[in-house]
């Protein structure tokens, strides 16, 4: 378990046994539910996320498996509960931060299921960013937090993306209004004009991968691109698919798949996705082996009605 250790270095592991006297739990889950086709996602997030806010502090969690196939469940059941890990570093242990994170959860009302959908999206985000470059300055991780606030204003009772006649259009849209909200919010926070700045830039660009390798923010933004993808794959692609349909769901692994270098596609390996989507995956990664007209063919652009 020495993995989960190091990938997860705010909680604690231990093999055997039960759960601490007095630290609050949900019912154990076995690993051959969680493998099953039709576990429910959102059933398992609510629960997690009720857990957490009733203890206000450690919580435990056992999953039950033989030994061969617990190290590998466990790696993705605390992926899809890293947004309530809380892994930090030395740009975000700061006061100035703990008061945005504040402010940033205060902006969501959780009593929608969108809203919620979002806001973990964002923690989760800002935890795949972490996880990606644990010397990320504060910069890019204000950025994964605020990256999808426009969704608060356009989003937040319905999901219309599905509609735009053009989605490269509309998710660059979405950036750009993302990044003038969230400087007008971070300066109510207390953040600096030129940090502002700055954070709306990543926003403003992070729905595509940098396209200038020499922008001193390339880096900063690859990993945004990367987090906010891989957030998408391990938490949200479940509601995705049920909310959207596999035709929809398809277009958009296939969007996102873009987003991600080889090694970050590296991680894909090690999580939880609907049979619908790993089939995509696993589909599109042959295609992107095969020669440039068919690779053309499969992932040209996402336009038209139905996108």
């Amino acid at each position: 378990m020495g993995t989960l250790s190091s990938e997860f270095p705010t909680i604690k592991v231990r093999l055997g046994g039960e759960p601490e006297i007095g630290v609050p739990t949900i019912p154990t889950l076995r690993v051959k539910d969680w493998d099953s086709p039709s576990f429910n996602f959102y059933q398992f997030d609510t629960r997690i996320n009720a857990l957490a806010e009733k203890a206000e502090g450690a919580f435990a969690l056992t999953i039950a498996g033989n030994s061969q196939e617990l190290p590998r469940a466990a790696l993705e059941v605390l992926t899809r509960c890293q947004r309530l890990m809380g892994r930090r570093n030395e740009a975000s242990r700061i006061p100035l931060f703990a008061g945005v994170l504040g402010r940033h959860r205060a902006l969501h009302d959780l009593s929608k299921p969108l809203v919620r959908a979002d806001y973990d999206h964002a923690l989760d985000t800002w935890q795949w960013l972490l996880r990606l470059n644990p010397r990320a300055g504060l910069v890019p991780q204000l950025a994964a937090l605020f990256h999808d606030v426009e969704r608060l204003v356009s989003e937040a009772d319905v999901r219309i993306e599905h509609l735009a006649p053009c989605y490269h259009s509309f998710k660059d849209n979405h950036a750009l209004l993302g990044a003038r909200m969230a400087e007008e919010l971070l300066a109510q926070a207390g953040i600096g004009a030129e940090m502002r700045w700055r954070v709306g830039r990543l926003i403003a660009h992070h729905e595509q991968p940098p396209e200038d390798p020499d922008d001193p923010n390339a880096e900063d933004l690859q990993f945004l691109n990367e987090a906010d993808a891989l957030s998408f794959f391990s938490l949200n692609s479940p509601g995705y698919l049920a909310y959207y349909g596999p035709e929809q769901t398809r277009r958009k692994v296939v969007y996102t798949l873009r987003r991600l270098r080889p090694a970050a596609r590296k991680w894909l390996r090690k999580l939880r996705l609907p049979p619908e989507v790993k089939a995509v995956v696993a589909e599109s990664t042959a295609v992107s082996k095969a020669p440039a007209v068919a690779r053309g063919a499969a992932v040209g652009p996402w336009q038209g009605k139905s996108a």
